[in-house]
């Protein structure tokens, strides 16, 4: 274990340093609260034993600190002037446990074995909460371009705000919509994802209201839409622009109200949905033509979130690659094949009209077509040729 102790008495820090030194711990030393507090945030400890009584800065401040700092470790408070409402209060605070002095020994043993156990359920909860995450495959990048994106999911997900999302094709507007429901509070609920261009005029309003048996001809049953499938969770309108007038009057309503009607019903339905939209299309234009509802677009875009096109963050393309090579490989369950550098330039200098998706394509031609190592021969040979 990797433990630090925070105490101004020289003869206690080196005395618990000798005991756990003994025991195969690795210890770090602090002399007072403050330097306690900078070592206790900026590394990675198991447990930390912090005295109460120090100049500078208290041990209970060194704890309130670094807990509200995001300190995993196990904090063990020591003091020779403690009592039970300390004691108490230390606990309350987010101790892990409290010692008097002077120290026994076994106390201390049994104390640390405790916290070993207890920091070690903390870190399998987070692998455990990462994995459950990792289902919604992450966006990758660091360009200034797709950082603003990321930070902006940061800010709006927790929120009910309803998002559109825009941006060409392939640039990866399914997964902000994803991310903005996994990091939201209804992550737990339905994520429902709707391609309105992919549905037929007539039937997208019983898609997205449901229907009642016998309300047309193939109504042989009743059917949920999915704004229902969506309570309590997200419903994602992708290629909202693409909705017809009919359909765009309906689902205004369901954002003013909060209730939708089956086709074929006069009975509203409540529902509690957060929507998010994403479009290829500039609305804005599309409302100047009479395709779209001005009033639609209000309601949808209370926060916008652009996804640049590939050709605005090349930056990326490095690490979009390597990313895509890893992820292709295992999928294959073959070894993962490495790429040159100047393989690498030569993706970066492509115009990417398809963008992301496109990348990924042509990544995953190369990974089946080359020899054993992806050259910038093989990008040439591979990549459909550009004007």
């Amino acid at each position: 274990m990797k433990i630090l102790i925070i105490d101004d008495e020289r003869s206690i820090r080196n005395t618990l340093k000798e005991i756990l030194e003994f025991e195969g711990h690795k210890i770090s030393l602090a002399a007072d609260g403050e330097e306690g507090l900078k070592l206790g945030i900026s590394e990675n400890f198991d447990a930390i034993f912090c005295d109460i009584k120090m100049p500078n800065m208290d041990g209970v401040e060194v704890l309130a600190k670094l807990i509200e700092g995001g300190c995993d470790a196990a904090i063990i408070m020591i003091s020779g002037h403690g009592s039970i409402d300390t004691a108490v209060d230390c606990i309350k605070k987010g101790a892990f446990d409290f010692i008097q002095k002077p120290l026994d020994l076994n106390r201390i043993l049994i104390t640390l074995k405790n916290a070993t156990d207890k920091t070690e359920l903390v870190k399998q909860t987070k692998i455990l909460k990462k994995k459950t995450s990792s289902n919604v495959p992450e966006i990758v990048g660091t360009s200034e371009a797709i950082t603003k994106v990321k930070e902006m999911i940061d800010r709006v997900a927790p929120t009910d705000a309803r998002v559109l999302i825009t941006g060409s094709n392939g640039t990866g507007k399914e997964l902000v919509a994803r991310w903005l429901h996994e990091k939201s509070d209804r992550a737990k609920m339905p994520f429902i994802e709707v391609n309105c261009a992919a549905i037929p005029s007539e039937l997208i309003e019983s898609e997205l209201f449901g229907h009642e048996k016998g309300s047309f001809t193939s109504a042989i049953k009743q059917h949920k839409g999915k704004f229902e499938q969506a309570n309590g969770g997200t419903l994602f309108l992708d290629e909202i622009g693409d909705m017809s007038l009919a359909a765009q009057a309906k689902v205004l309503r369901v954002l003013q109200e909060n209730k939708i009607t089956r086709v074929g019903s006069d009975k509203d339905i409540d529902v509690d949905v957060r929507v998010v939209a994403a479009t290829n299309k500039n609305l804005k234009e599309e409302i100047e033509k009479e395709n779209f509802r001005e009033d639609l677009y209000h309601r949808l875009s209370v926060i916008p979130i652009h996804v640049p096109a590939l050709a605005d963050r090349k930056d990326d393309i490095p690490l979009l690659v390597h990313h895509f090579i890893k992820e292709i490989s295992q999928e294959s369950g073959k070894p993962i094949m490495k790429i040159d550098n100047d393989a690498i330039t030569a993706l970066q200098q492509y115009k990417w009209s398809g963008n992301i998706r496109e990348l990924r394509n042509v990544v995953e031609r190369l990974i089946i077509l080359a020899n054993g190592k992806i050259t910038k021969k093989d990008v040439a040979l591979y990549t459909i040729p550009q004007d």
